[in-house]
């Protein structure tokens, strides 16, 4: 095999075998890799309605054919396995440098089933491969953890880890590689910590064939030059200022979800955005293997009571963390999201979860008694310190460390929980941007914009146009771009790369320059009907992941407040997002019934009738 390495390792935690598996060549191409890979073996062989932090559950980690190869932004992997936070498939994707030596190593992927005994972490050097005990770095924070083993196996080996919150199962806990890079959404590392695995530690030397390697070079030589070309007339933003610089779009558009998705504009939004985290505490950009975007920011804070150093914060953070819980104080922002990358956690549902707690103490719904604090908006104080409380089940951090929806029915209130499939969302608000409500009810995972985000068209126009606040023929750009969002995490590329570079400009999304990345590095030979048919084989298997788990149409919604409440103020004002007009669509289009469940003639046609 070419772009694959042909080879996936498999780790039985509960009776300590490990042993290397041939990737199935036919299999490879009918879902690519990454995420389509995850998918395929976890509709094998975990039954969709186990517990998710029982041993019967498996963790995925899958590269895709493109990591490692040089195409830019090729540094992606996925996590996948079914999660303890919404109890849906989760795809959870990462990137930086492991990613590529994992399949330098050898491995396309390595998939973890079973419970150790007692703490380990997986050694991979060339090839081979083995548990070591972890009970001494068990408790320890992700970059302890990372210098440990570090220096215990390969100061050049790569690190992916866990922290104290998947240790205690914290149901929105990450796995984190290379210290700052996360794996971050839906509990992926909870469902490490559940079957006590504490690290994976891996260095490889092996090279990744092409199928055409002159062929690859000059095409992809093409797509940067393309690129460079490009960013030269318009200075790419992403560089600039990262994604946090999206606050001053999101805020002009009104769709900045604040006070806990009350409103879409945030009064204090210029101290909390890109421009600003870039004049105040960037060290320098930082970007994944073979990246040209550089997005991540290296950051410094010297406040008193914030000091800190790390990467980030992101725009996810930013929103969740600042404008949903009205925190204008960037210094709280960037130490709490140093302290999620320390500790191991998401910062998206970990602000959201603040920002509804915040509500139900205004509300009256929940005491501050209880808390053992004061909780007010704007509080940036006590968002520092409930997130550490909460990667440690301390005091009223093991009920936030459930989740919004959770921590809100707990108090009978769980419209106050701001998501879907009890998944909170990312910071675009679906009241002026209509597809978005759309992505989040029907993705997969739950609340995501990462499985298929209707931004680049709505907000962005990277690929085309449409207004945000109309409902009208939205549907089938939704399900183009979640094809799109399917190829690109299983071919091993980031998203803000595949949206900007290798999509046709028009409403159908074509994936043509994923097409010739995808056909020189591997044999497959890929027709473009054909890669498109994986995307929908990659999110109909995931669908029939979830059916098979009991989700239908009724799950496959939006929060009360943002399809009836009105939108107070800004250019989205008085609208709703109209979840359901475009749901019928969807379906229709996608070839599910009404209840949103794949027909028998799509099943049959993308090779899934045994699901």
């Amino acid at each position: 095999m070419k772009g694959w390495m042909g080879k996936v390792l498999r780790v039985d935690l509960t009776t300590g075998s490990i042993k290397d598996e041939i990737l199935d060549p036919r299999v490879a191409k009918d879902y690519i890799g990454g995420r389509g890979l995850g998918i395929y073996y976890l509709n094998k062989e975990v039954n969709p309605k186990c517990d998710p932090l029982s041993p019967e559950n498996m963790l995925i980690m899958m590269t895709g054919p493109l990591t490692g190869t040089g195409a830019p932004t090729g540094a992606r992997y996925m996590v996948m396995t079914k999660s303890p936070l919404t109890g849906a498939v989760t795809c959870s994707n990462s990137g930086g440098m492991m990613p590529r030596d994992m399949k330098r190593a050898g491995y396309d992927g390595i998939i973890f089933k079973g419970k150790a005994e007692k703490p380990v972490f997986l050694w991979i050097n060339n090839g081979k491969a083995e548990l070591k005990d972890a009970g001494h770095i068990w408790g320890k924070t992700v970059p302890e953890t990372t210098d440990l083993l570090l220096a215990e196996t390969d100061s050049k080996a790569r690190v992916a880890c866990i922290g104290p919150a998947g240790e205690r199962k914290v149901l929105f806990a990450s796995i984190m590689n290379e210290k700052h890079r996360a794996a971050g959404r839906s509990g992926v590392g909870a469902v490490m910590g559940s079957k006590n695995l504490k690290a994976l530690v891996l260095s490889g030397n092996g090279k990744i064939e092409l199928a055409d390697p002159d062929g690859f070079k000059s095409f992809n030589q093409s797509i940067v030059n393309q690129y460079l070309s490009d960013a030269k007339k318009t200075p790419v933003g992403l560089t600039i200022n990262g994604t946090a610089g999206v606050v001053a779009v999101t805020q002009e558009k009104g769709i900045l979800p604040t006070k806990n998705w009350q409103q879409g504009e945030f009064e204090g939004w210029e101290n909390i955005q890109g421009a600003t985290l870039t004049d105040k505490y960037l060290v320098k950009n930082q970007g994944c293997f073979g990246c040209p975007i550089k997005c991540g920011r290296i950051t410094k804070v010297h406040e008193p009571g914030f000091e800190g150093e790390g990467e980030g914060p992101e725009y996810e953070t930013v929103y969740a963390m600042g404008s949903n819980c009205m925190i204008d104080n960037l210094a709280a922002i960037t130490k709490a999201n140093y302290l999620c990358n320390e500790l191991g956690l998401d910062t998206i549902t970990m602000g959201a979860t603040v920002a509804c707690a915040m509500e139900l103490v205004d509300r009256g719904y929940l005491s501050e008694d209880e808390i053992g604090r004061s909780l007010k908006w704007g509080d940036g104080e006590a968002l520092v310190e409930l997130t550490r409380l909460t990667a440690y089940r301390e005091g009223f951090g093991d009920k936030l460390a459930n989740g919004s929806y959770r921590l809100a029915e707990s108090y009978g209130h769980p419209e106050l929980a701001m998501v879907s499939k009890k998944q909170e969302f990312p910071g675009y608000e679906p009241r002026g941007a209509k597809a978005m409500g759309l992505a989040y009810a029907t993705s997969p995972i739950g609340g995501s914009h990462m499985r298929g985000d209707p931004a680049y068209f709505e907000i962005f126009g990277t690929t085309f146009s449409m207004d945000p606040l109309s409902t009208e023929g939205k549907a089938a750009p939704t399900k183009s771009v979640q094809d799109l969002s399917a190829i690109v995490d299983a071919a091993g590329l980031c998203i803000f790369f595949g949206a900007r570079m290798l999509a046709e400009k028009n409403s159908t999304m074509a994936p043509k320059g994923m097409l010739q990345y995808l056909n020189t590095a591997t044999q497959a030979d890929y027709t473009l009907e054909e890669l498109i048919q994986a995307a929908e084989r990659i999110t109909n298997a995931e669908r029939m992941f979830i059916v098979n788990a009991g989700f239908d149409r009724k799950d496959d919604t939006l929060p009360d407040r943002l399809t009836k409440v009105p939108m107070p103020s800004g250019p989205a004002k008085d609208e709703v997002c109209d979840l359901d007009t475009m749901l019928d669509d969807y379906y229709e289009i996608q070839g599910w019934d009404e209840n949103g469940v794949p027909e028998k003639e799509t099943l049959e046609r993308l090779g899934l009738s045994h699901l």
